[in-house]
């Protein structure tokens, strides 16, 4: 409580264990069970975080160079994440201070599909606190500026996935969309975006708003492109609820 700024006197304090015990017994029996660990194929430093100089547009949150297979449809291609993904020993904040110091310790189904394909994961992209905003200026790590004019916004919540590609930073990132995340900044830095049916893209290891309307997708330079990376991404992984026999 007083991490909070809340003023609670032993006898409250006494009080409201009681009413809480029992759901501290049950995360307690969480903890105790075996989670299953979605796998870490491949190999990868810490990364780093940008200077200024070179994120002009504030973009980028981490940048990194997970190289994938030697061969596939993505081989090659260089490609950014919304901070909402996993990604095995780098940071995930999902654009809010309260994250800060969490590392993920899995690869997203995503990423890992990615990755198969021989694409190269160089980065997180910024994204609104909590992925939010409608609008590019509440990432709590800084505001995200528009490729075509910084001081103007680049749409949200998936902002730095739209503003390194339409800078040609990446021709290819992940967004994700539950109600608008990835159109509108991709309407916004002229780029092109798919929010793909429900449950076609796995969210598993993505962090969810409400799995009803949670959706995760290709954002790209182009419209072949955004074809190629969906047929990469699309497709059951046996994990995610949202996902009921896709047809891909």
């Amino acid at each position: 409580a007083a991490d909070y700024g809340i003023a609670l006197s032993y006898e409250d304090a006494q009080i409201y264990r009681k009413l809480v015990s029992f759901n501290l017994e049950s995360y307690r029996e969480l903890d105790r069970m075996v989670e299953p660990k979605l796998p870490v194929k491949y190999k990868r430093d810490a990364g780093w975080k940008p200077e200024p100089k070179d994120n002009p547009l504030n973009a980028w949150l981490w940048r990194c160079e997970i190289q994938g297979a030697p061969d596939g449809i993505l081989k090659g291609e260089r490609i950014g994440l919304k901070d909402v993904v996993c990604v095995a020993g780098l940071p995930l904040t999902n654009g809010s201070r309260v994250l800060d110091g969490y590392t993920a310790d899995v690869d997203a189904t995503i990423v890992t599909r990615i990755l198969d394909a021989g694409g190269v994961i160089v980065g997180k992209t910024n994204t609104e606190d909590f992925s939010f905003s409608g609008a590019g200026h509440t990432c709590s790590h800084g505001p995200v500026g528009n490729p075509f004019k910084p001081d103007h916004n680049p749409g949200a919540s998936s902002s730095g996935t739209a503003a390194a590609i339409g800078a040609g930073d990446i021709k290819m990132g992940i967004g994700g969309d539950q109600g608008g995340s990835i159109r509108m900044p991709s309407s916004f830095c002229g780029i092109y975006g798919m929010k793909p049916t429900h449950g076609l893209v796995p969210y598993t290891g993505v962090m969810p708003i409400e799995s009803t309307i949670d959706h995760t997708g290709p954002m790209t330079a182009t419209v072949a492109d955004n074809a190629l990376m969906l047929e990469v991404l699309a497709g059951p992984d046996g994990l995610d609820p949202r996902q009921y026999a896709p047809k891909v």
